[in-house]
Parts: C-alpha cells; structure tokens; sequence
C-alpha cells in the first residue's frame, strides 16, 4: 500500500518528468549559435520519438502504482527500453556540454547573448530529466517491486 508521503513524492516526480520533457521537446528545435528554432531537420524529431517511451512509461508507472498492481511484462520490457532511453539522455548531456563548451573558440565571432543562458538552461534540465528518469526507476522498484520472473513466467497470459 502507497502512504501518502510515497504517494506525494511519486506525483511530484511525474509532474516533473512531463514538464521537463516537453520543455525539452520544444528546445530540441532551438538551435544555440543561430538563436532561431529549426523545424525542418529530420533529426530534431528523433528525441521527440524517443521520449514517447518516457511518457508510455510514466503512465504506466502511475497506473500500476494507482491500480496496487505487480510488474508485468510488458512493463519489464519497458523499462529495459527506458535504460536506452536513459543512455540517449546522458548524449544528449554530453552534446549540449560539448556545443556550451566551444564557447571560447568562437570569440572572435558574433554569438547570441542568449547562447549560455539558454545553453546552461538546457543543459539543467537534461541532467533534471536524467535525474528524474533514474528516481522513477527507484520509485518503481521501492513501490511496486521487482520484477519477479518465476511469478511472471506463471501469469503470462497464454491465450494470445
């Protein structure tokens, strides 16, 4: 059973969670050294696909936790996708660390006023999110158990 502490806290990571993503959805498209947004590179997209992962699993993260139900599968084999999730987060860390690090080799050029605030911003709210998607993971392993395969394998529905 969930006590209202637990509950507060689990709340407060999905609310989280879903304000950073879409935060970072809409800065996927800004692009630092222009100070414009770039809606027409196929490879903006990519990290709004993958978060639609993220988003699956904090539904159903919240669902089992609200329905006081076990693990299943299919949450298993969803959190194992959220891990490679989890990776793409931290390159993305790394990239935005690497573009706010080239910072002062451009000196001699014009660069926006806005490339280290909204850079640092971004930069925050990707660790944030990192942050958030492993205290999820605790969250589920603490509230709603471990994935248990011998009860698993035994309630796998057959009739499908």
């Amino acid at each position: 059973m969930v006590n209202k502490k637990n509950l507060r806290a689990i709340k407060i990571n999905l609310t989280i969670s879903v304000n950073v993503l879409i935060v970072l959805i809409f800065f996927n498209f800004y692009g630092l050294y222009s100070n414009q947004f770039h809606f027409k590179n196929a490879v903006n997209f990519i990290f709004p696909i993958i978060t639609l992962v993220h988003f699956v699993y904090l539904y159903v993260l919240w669902f089992k936790i609200s329905e006081n139900e076990y693990p299943d599968v299919i949450m298993k084999n969803l959190e194992y996708v959220m891990y490679g999730v989890l990776v793409v987060y931290f390159y993305e860390i790394f990239e935005t660390g690497l573009l706010l690090s080239s910072f002062t080799k451009f000196e001699g050029h014009i660069i926006p006023s806005t490339f280290l605030p909204m850079g640092i911003l971004i930069l925050g709210l990707q660790v944030f999110l990192a942050i958030c998607t492993i205290w999820a993971f605790f969250i589920r392993k603490r509230i709603i158990g471990n994935y248990n395969f011998d009860y698993l394998n035994n309630h796998i529905d057959s009739h499908s």
